[in-house]
């Protein structure tokens, strides 16, 4: 096993920058339990697995809309700390799969529990899942501190004790009183949210940009899937149940062409060379509790829209509108403030996804053709966008020609 990189890197080398041959070399002499990630390490199938497990958790969430907006938010925060611990410190030993194995456990208990806690308010057995998932991450950070010194084991320590403290201060879902438990889950979050800033404030940890943005992908490509496969499921009930195809048609498509549009423009752009500091990342990170939370509310509100049109769900056709188009609108705007704005030039590329979300907003009130409309819009913009990059790559490429050669080697 090799000493972490943090510990072995330059002082002047920036957070997220991967180690030199030299560094690699160097941290290899001394024993520890975890090595920092490199940047030649891809996903590997025990990485695969964590993410994976999230998928059941997010399958098993209430039906209603509300809980289906929550569900990702419940376990999204446990995975985020183990993605960017991983990041940083996954030697991939024996030691750490059991550990990580014990935390995919965590994550099944858990998800076995959310329908009940927001349908009976009962919360024990997603406390009892999230213990598990936090006990097997403490142990992590404990080892690191082990086998690390000065800030560094500083660091290591703070996110152990920040995180027993925090599930400590979650005894009180089950104890306080129905009424007060809801604010003492906004307190707890916002004190969860403040662990890593804390433990990194004087010694950022290693974590590298491409790893980070591939494992955020991928999370987002499991709440789009699930999304798809629940508007897919409220979409044959209605057709079986209530002989709505031609009702339902247009949901489906609209629903499809929203769901391809969200996977277009969140892989469109390299957001890992955007990730260069703990500023920059924590911000990004943070921000996925927007883009995860909608991505899921736009799988609930189609199964409540496919619910109005055949009659189950006794609303409006917009309200029932209105559960798909305002968290499209949401994720359209969350995208462009964490990733398309970074890589945009000009007033036009820079406005496509803000106009989408609004006229996303507008298409509410079209009645039944509310969801294709939405979709029609979404594809549309997919095509401005890659319109304007194309042209704009088109200039780029004539400029050094139209400078003429002598310019061009000048420069």
């Amino acid at each position: 096993m090799r000493r972490t990189y943090a510990s072995a890197r330059s002082a002047g080398a920036p957070v997220g920058t991967p180690p030199s041959p030299r560094e690699r070399s160097s941290s290899s002499s001394k024993p520890s339990a975890c090595s920092v990630a490199r940047s030649s390490r891809s996903i590997g199938p025990l990485r695969v697995g964590v993410p994976l497990a999230r998928r059941v958790s997010v399958t098993l969430r209430p039906v209603s809309p509300g809980g289906s907006g929550v569900g990702p938010l419940v376990h999204g925060w446990a995975w985020m700390n183990f993605t960017w611990f991983a990041s940083a410190y996954d030697n991939d030993d024996v030691l750490y799969r059991v550990v990580t194995l014990v935390q995919i456990a965590g994550v099944l208990v858990l998800a076995a529990g959310v329908s009940r806690a927001f349908e009976e308010h009962e919360f024990f057995v997603v406390w009892l899942g999230y213990l598990i998932m936090r006990l097997a991450l403490a142990a992590q950070w404990l080892r690191a501190a082990r086998s690390s010194e000065g800030p560094e084991r500083t660091t290591a320590l703070r996110y152990a004790g920040g995180v027993l403290l925090c599930q400590v201060g979650w005894l009180g879902l089950l104890f306080l009183p129905e009424g007060a438990r809801p604010w003492w889950f906004l307190v707890m979050a916002l004190l969860e949210m403040c662990v890593p800033p804390w433990a990194e404030k004087d010694h950022p940890t290693s974590w590298h940009p491409r790893h980070i943005a591939e494992r955020y992908g991928l999370f987002t490509i499991i709440v789009l899937g699930e999304t798809i496969a629940a508007a897919t499921v409220a979409v044959k009930s209605g057709v079986e149940e209530n002989d709505a195809l031609g009702e339902l048609l247009p949901i489906a498509a609209g629903g499809l062409l929203i769901i391809f549009a969200a996977w277009w423009v969140y892989f469109v752009v390299p957001i890992h060379d955007h990730l260069r500091s703990n500023r920059q990342a924590f911000v990004w990170g943070y921000g996925h509790y927007l883009v995860f939370a909608s991505a899921a509310a736009i799988g609930a509100g189609l199964e409540v829209a496919v619910e109005q049109t055949v009659g189950k769900a006794h609303i409006s056709t917009l309200a029932a509108s209105s559960a798909v188009t305002l968290p499209t609108a949401l994720y359209l705007l969350t995208l462009w403030a964490l990733h398309s704005r970074h890589f945009k030039s000009g007033i036009a590329q820079q406005l496509v996804l803000p106009t989408t979300a609004l006229l996303v907003i507008c298409c509410t009130f079209l009645g039944d053709w509310a969801v294709f409309a939405a979709g029609v819009v979404c594809a549309l913009s997919v095509v401005a966008g890659e319109t304007l990059a194309t042209r704009r790559a088109a200039r780029a490429a004539r400029a050094p020609r139209a400078d003429g050669p002598g310019v061009a080697a000048a420069g």
